[in-house]
């Protein structure tokens, strides 16, 4: 099912109530690699009691059997309300989308960075207790302590790409990217995360690497980016 399928389909689903289909993430950015790639969209209605989701239920049940997240739903209110604890995922969306259909109620979402401090803060710090906690389940075994950053890789980069909004306003795209700009404010080394991306890819395998060495300093860098987030809220910034 294509982006557009999904807005006919909505548009037939809810005929009056419908009132903006946003398109987000990496078709959005232009990164779309076709099967590898799904679509990420952002639904707003009029209201979204029980018979508003039961009259999108069936769309949206096909949306995610093409391998779709399920859209975001909210009303306009709840959107506009949900800024102080979502500005993360408010301000990717924000910063880059598309309008499929209706108005264009993402671009004027005023999100304030110190609850863009305190949701990195926040999400890096509980990704990092379960970082442990899984660790602790490997045995230290090099395949799964690999395969664990591997399947962890995704999500913190998102996070640094976050937290470099606390030093530039200019934020590149491709998270790779972010880190490594991240890395030049923080002084950090971004090559664990290009090794763990190179993981990811199958161009490296465990075995060629020094596994454990390499879990430690990935474990060190994000304490690390947790310090200096941490510092950035006390410090009034």
């Amino acid at each position: 099912m294509t982006p557009e399928k999904l807005v006919e389909e909505l548009k037939q689903a809810c005929p009056s109530g419908l009132k903006s289909v946003v398109l987000y993430g990496s078709a959005a950015a232009g990164d779309h690699t076709g099967k590898k790639s799904d679509y990420n969209v952002l639904v707003v209605t009029a209201d979204l009691g029980v018979a508003t989701l039961d009259a999108l239920a069936k769309t949206a049940a096909k949306w995610a059997r093409a391998g779709n997240p399920a859209p975001l739903l909210f009303t306009e209110e709840r959107l506009v309300q949900a800024t102080d604890v979502f500005p993360i995922e408010l301000l990717d969306i924000r910063e880059c989308h598309e309008i499929l259909h209706g108005e264009n109620l993402v671009q004027g979402l005023e999100i304030d960075t110190k609850n863009l401090r305190l949701e990195i803060e926040h999400e890096l710090r509980g990704k990092l207790i379960r970082l442990r906690q899984s660790y602790l389940l490997t045995g230290g075994k090099p395949a799964a302590v690999a395969d664990l950053m591997v399947q962890s890789l995704s999500t913190f980069m998102v996070l640094f790409r976050a937290s470099l909004r606390l030093f530039e306003d200019a934020i590149p795209q491709p998270k790779v990217e972010a880190v490594e700009k991240l890395a030049g404010h923080l002084d950090f080394d971004a090559d664990v995360f290009a090794t763990v991306q190179r993981l990811k890819e199958g161009t490296r395998k465990a075995k060629e690497i020094n596994v454990a060495e390499l879990f430690s300093t990935y474990l060190e860098t994000i304490e690390r980016v947790i310090d200096a987030v941490d510092a950035y809220i006390h410090k009034g910034a």
